[in-house]
């Protein structure tokens, strides 16, 4: 899963980075409103947590300009601004949550799970099949019972495909939830990470099959 922080604060945009990134989520930070206009504009989030005292473009111009493109982005607006009429404005300009500074990172975190859950059209709480089990909260996959060592990057793609389970996620979809800013990730590196996430997922009688133009799919393998 991919994030987006426009946020001015240096310190506090550095530690939601950290954290986030710590929790297995793609992190890339702004610090204007329209570096986030621009980015949003131009590449794949699956989560915006926007201030709204930014400079350059303020928070709700930023969303404005979000939903007149008709992007379907959910947006966390996090910021000091914290009066009933603060939170009804942004939520009518198309905030799908709201969060006031200061703020508890753990609240935080559960609001970022929520809302990309629904992005997604709601992720069971825990993913069975076959040996298989996953806990999108904790991020933590099973096989018959056992804990499967994943690293990260392998979380983060066994999360997208079980989020999309019946669904094809193409390498370009997985390259771009995947990835942050500045990382020099080919499209050769996605076939790599999966190959090592199917050889793991092979003992729990769950496999990925790939078809040529359309791209990856999570299923029990005798499914076929």
């Amino acid at each position: 899963m991919r994030i987006l922080i426009a946020e001015d604060d240096s310190l506090l945009a550095e530690g939601l980075t950290r954290s986030l990134r710590d929790s297995g989520y793609a992190v890339d930070c702004v610090k204007t409103g329209a570096e986030a206009d621009s980015a949003t504009t131009a590449f794949e989030f699956d989560l915006l947590i926007l201030d709204l005292n930014l400079p350059k473009m303020n928070g709700l111009e930023v969303l404005k300009r979000l939903r007149g493109r008709s992007r379907e982005l959910p947006v966390l607006i996090l910021t000091a601004q914290n009066g009933v009429g603060d939170r009804v404005r942004g939520l009518d300009f198309g905030a799908d949550d709201y969060l006031a500074k200061p703020f508890a990172l753990e609240e935080l975190k559960a609001r970022v799970r929520a809302l990309t859950r629904r992005a997604t059209g709601g992720v069971p709480t825990l993913f069975r099949d076959g040996g298989l089990s996953y806990d999108p909260v904790g991020k933590v996959a099973r096989i018959h019972g056992e804990v499967l060592d994943l690293s990260a990057r392998e979380s983060t793609l066994l999360e997208m495909l079980v989020q999309r389970t019946g669904r094809w996620v193409s390498k370009e979809q997985l390259l771009d939830h995947l990835c942050e800013w500045g990382e020099e990730v080919s499209i050769n590196a996605i076939e790599v990470y999966v190959h090592r996430l199917r050889k793991k997922l092979k003992a729990a009688g769950v496999e990925i099959v790939t078809v040529r133009g359309l791209g990856y799919r999570i299923q029990n393998a005798s499914s076929g």
